[in-house]
């Protein structure tokens, strides 16, 4: 992982703990080199000079981590204003947060503030860390000197996991949980959250899209009614290379959260990489929409689009 320092021309505005920023990175695809948006978590509390951001290096992802790993120091970036889809409600009797891996990076700032504003008030906060081994436990120190006792993490390598329904069992009513991390991973505690009866509204997710069932591949997409047939390279996403070929595709989050940007499946050859939190399980298995912004294929596609000829 790589935290990076970012020094905004007229200072860094205010932003809330589960803030994120937009920021445009150039992608090499080849011989053509491309400008993609994408969005990085903020670290830890505002301090009205930088944002802090930190970037995992994934070798088989898109290029947009390792565009950002390139980075030295006086290199200019395109980025926009904080932006937070992922807001944290300071009014709750207890709470629960959950990272998996890179996921810990907005949960950083939301332990910072907790950890105080819980003590003023009698409310609690505990957290759950979750990574493949020891080395992705990023801000570990940080977190241990924040919450002390209440961080517990779990490590895969040494077979230890997260026990969603025991942790959510012993928490209070109108306790809400926070949980940032891979597909599977909200997946595992969406469940448990509804088998404990919770209200769902007190669950609050963001995830970082990238993680699905099978590894990235190039896979081919019809649109019959634009008359087009193109392939999505394994190093680029299926909202991109629409885009490129000037598919117009509604979108907001590009995380899979939103489903702003769900097209119509009129047929599939191969099988859907749903890697979005919007769509059911139901919707999911029945293959009749895909979220563009982060789901893949393994095979091929044909999708519907919105546009309509006047």
């Amino acid at each position: 992982m790589r935290e990076i320092t970012i020094k905004p021309v007229n200072g860094a505005l205010p932003h809330q703990a589960g803030g994120h920023l937009q920021m445009q990175v150039l992608v090499n695809q080849g011989a053509a080199v491309r400008p993609h948006t994408r969005s990085y978590s903020l670290i830890g509390q505002p301090d009205g000079e930088f944002y802090r951001i930190a970037v995992k290096r994934l070798d088989d992802g898109r290029g947009g981590s390792k565009a950002m790993w390139q980075l030295a120091v006086g290199d200019r970036l395109q980025i926009s204003e904080p932006q937070n889809h992922f807001p944290l409600d300071l009014a709750a009797s207890a709470y629960l947060l959950v990272a998996g891996g890179i996921g810990v990076t907005p949960l950083v700032g939301m332990a910072q503030l907790l950890a105080q504003q819980c003590a003023q008030r009698g409310a609690t906060v505990q957290m759950l860390f979750g990574a493949r081994s020891e080395a992705e436990l990023a801000y570990l120190e940080t977190l241990k000197t924040v919450l002390k006792t209440d961080l517990k993490t779990a490590i895969a390598e040494k077979g230890e996991y997260l026990d969603f329904e025991a942790e959510i069992a012993q928490l209070p009513p109108k306790a809400q949980m926070y949980i940032c991390g891979p597909v599977p991973m909200l997946d595992a505690a969406r469940k448990a959250w509804a088998k404990a009866d919770r209200p769902l509204a007190d669950l609050r997710y963001e995830t970082f899209g990238s993680s699905g069932r099978f590894a990235p591949q190039a896979f081919r997409v019809k649109i019959p009614r634009h008359h087009l047939d193109i392939t999505v390279p394994a190093d680029n996403g299926l909202l991109d290379e629409l885009e490129t070929a000037g598919v117009q595709a509604m979108y907001d989050c590009r995380r899979g959260e939103c489903g702003l940007c769900a097209m119509d499946v009129l047929s599939v050859e191969g099988e859907i990489d749903h890697r979005d939190v919007f769509l059911s399980d139901e919707e999911k298995a029945s293959n009749k929409r895909i979220c563009v912004c982060v789901s893949r294929v393994v095979g091929g596609i044909t999708l519907d689009s919105a546009y309509r000829a006047d």
